[in-house]
C-alpha cells in the first residue's frame, strides 16, 4: 500500500465516524430532556464540524478550510460560556 492510499483511507474514515458522530450529537440536542443535555449536544455538534472542515481541508490541501474551523471553534466556545453562565445564573450578564 502506498502512502496517499492509507493516508485517503484515514481522511475517509474519520469523514465517516465523524458525521455518525454528529448524527448523534444532533440525537442528543434534539431529545435531551434537560438543557444541560442540550449545550453538550450542540457543543459536541460544533466539535465535529469543526474536526470535519480539517479533514476536509487535509484531503483536498487548502489553507481556507482551516481557518473556517478557527472561526467556528472561536464562536462555538463563546457560545458554550455564555450557555453555561446562562443555566448556572439565569442571565448572561450581570
Amino acid at each position: 500500500m502506498t502512502t496517499g492510499l492509507i493516508l485517503w483511507l484515514a481522511l475517509t474514515w474519520a469523514q465517516i465516524a465523524l458525521a455518525l458522530a454528529a448524527c448523534f450529537s444532533f440525537l442528543r440536542l434534539w431529545k435531551g430532556p434537560r438543557a444541560q443535555d442540550r449545550v453538550i449536544g450542540l457543543d459536541t455538534l460544533y466539535f465535529c464540524a469543526m474536526l470535519m472542515l480539517v479533514v476536509t481541508g487535509a484531503r483536498l490541501g487548502t489553507p481556507f478550510f482551516y481557518e473556517a474551523s478557527m472561526v467556528i471553534g472561536v464562536v462555538g466556545f463563546v457560545a458554550t460560556v455564555t450557555a453555561a453562565k446562562f443555566l448556572l445564573r439565569g442571565e448572561v450578564i450581570e
